[in-house]
C-alpha cells in the first residue's frame, strides 16, 4: 500500500522531514527501523544528489542511502510546531 508524503530523494537538502512511512517489504522495513528510521522520526537531508546516495542526519547521527532505499522512504515537511519523535522519552 502506498505511503502518503514525498519519496525522501524528491524533498532537497536542508529541509527538516518526518518520516510518514516505508514502502517496501517486511525485511526493508526491519532493516531501516533497525537503523532508527520509524515513522515520526526527524530526518534531515545533509547532502547527495539524485539519482546517487544521500546522507541523512538523524538523531544527531549520520547514514548514507542509496537512492532506491531512499526512493521507498516517504516524508513530509515539518515545521517546529509540530509534534515529531524526538527520540528520547519525556522530550
Amino acid at each position: 500500500m502506498p505511503q502518503p508524503g514525498m519519496p525522501l530523494p524528491l524533498a532537497g537538502a536542508g529541509r527538516k522531514l518526518a518520516v510518514t512511512g516505508i514502502d517496501g517489504g517486511w525485511n526493508l522495513r526491519r532493516r531501516l527501523t533497525e537503523m532508527g528510521l520509524t515513522p515520526g522520526t526527524v530526518v534531515t537531508v545533509v547532502g547527495g544528489r539524485h539519482p546517487g546516495p544521500l546522507l541523512l542526519d538523524i538523531r544527531g547521527f549520520r547514514l548514507g542511502l542509496g537512492c532506491g532505499i531512499a526512493q521507498r522512504i516517504m516524508v513530509k515537511e515539518v515545521t517546529d510546531e509540530q509534534k515529531t519523535d524526538s527520540g528520547c522519552p519525556g522530550r
